[in-house]
């Protein structure tokens, strides 16, 4: 039997019961597709996966990993992938490996001109970006969009996703380097919320009318969004990066008239599996008219997943990080 090697969390936490080992290849099931793993993008979820701080906590032990590139080294009977086929993938777990074996519904054909380190890392900020603006924030042209943590993944996407729909967008980080990296992703207008209190800052910029949306993977100070919120403005949960979980004041949501919306792209993407197909063929299509791709600034080997996770938990990293697989 076929050995590779993979991540394998045996414990929870960031100690020795997480180890780079060699496991044995999966017999491969009629609908599934083997990949062998060129490049895996490295997300907070999994960080506060091997931890069991995430909302789904696989059964140990486990790989981690929400997402990967590579090439199809094996298929089914009646696969529309081909062998040497590149593409990405999107599982809920597994992507930290030399190789994964998936059900071809997670398999999507890497983009004309995309890098495997770039399709890697785009499928869960792209996706979570487009679904936000879209499906749940339903953004228009002119509108202002607030994006909180800019620099991350999730809020980078975000940026680039809102400026290609034609909003005006502020970005909030917390260094001038992540600041400039926000920048750099199309943002109008950038706000050091460490020198600057950010609800004053927006309504500086916004001539006090206040932003149209919100996007939040970090889980702000609840009062100060309120208070950066446009009347009848939308705000969009997308995630606690910031390890706090806010409780929203509902008389000031009634005030504003406002909408306090919840993100979960990848449940949503379950539970209506034929609009998640109508999303990814206008994500990718915006995608590629706007040339938007992922900003990859640190790559790690596959040995060296460890300190890739300790970055995301230290707030160090600034836009992508990959895992580079293959042996």
């Amino acid at each position: 039997m076929s050995t590779h090697r993979a991540v394998v969390c045996r414990a929870l936490g960031l100690g020795a019961g997480l180890a780079l080992e060699r496991v044995d290849s999966k017999a491969l099931m009629p609908g599934q597709v083997r990949i062998g793993v060129e490049a895996a993008g490295v997300n907070f979820p999994d960080m506060l996966m091997v931890q069991g701080l995430y909302q789904l906590k696989p059964p140990l032990p486990f790989v981690p990993g929400m997402e990967a590139a590579g090439r199809v080294t094996e298929i089914s009977a009646g696969s529309r992938f081909a062998v040497g086929q590149a593409v990405f993938v999107m599982p809920r777990t597994g992507a930290f490996a030399d190789e994964i074996v998936v059900a071809e519904g997670l398999v999507r054909p890497l983009p004309e001109g995309m890098s495997m380190e770039e399709g890697a890392t785009f499928g869960v900020a792209a996706l979570t970006a487009f679904h936000a603006l879209g499906a749940r924030g339903e953004v228009r042209p002119g509108q202002v969009v607030l994006v909180l943590g800019a620099s991350g993944g999730v809020g980078a996407a975000t940026v680039q996703f809102a400026k290609a729909m034609g909003a005006t967008v502020i970005a909030a980080a917390s260094t001038a380097e992540k600041l400039a990296f926000a920048r750099a992703a199309g943002a109008d207008h950038v706000v050091d919320y460490q020198a600057n209190v950010l609800e004053a800052e927006v309504a500086r910029i916004t001539a006090g009318k206040g932003c149209d949306l919100i996007i939040d993977p970090v889980g702000w100070d609840p009062v100060g969004l309120c208070r950066a919120v446009a009347f009848g403005g939308k705000i969009l949960i997308a995630g606690f990066a910031g390890g706090t979980l806010p409780a929203y004041p509902a008389n000031r949501l009634l005030l504003k008239g406002a909408s306090l919306i919840g993100v979960r792209a990848g449940e949503a993407g379950r539970n209506d599996p034929a609009a998640r197909f109508t999303e990814w063929a206008a994500l990718l299509a915006l995608a590629e008219k706007s040339d938007l791709r992922p900003r990859v600034t640190r790559r790690f080997a596959l040995a060296d997943f460890k300190q890739a996770l300790e970055a995301l938990a230290g707030r160090q990293a600034i836009g992508r990080m990959v895992l580079t697989c293959g042996s």
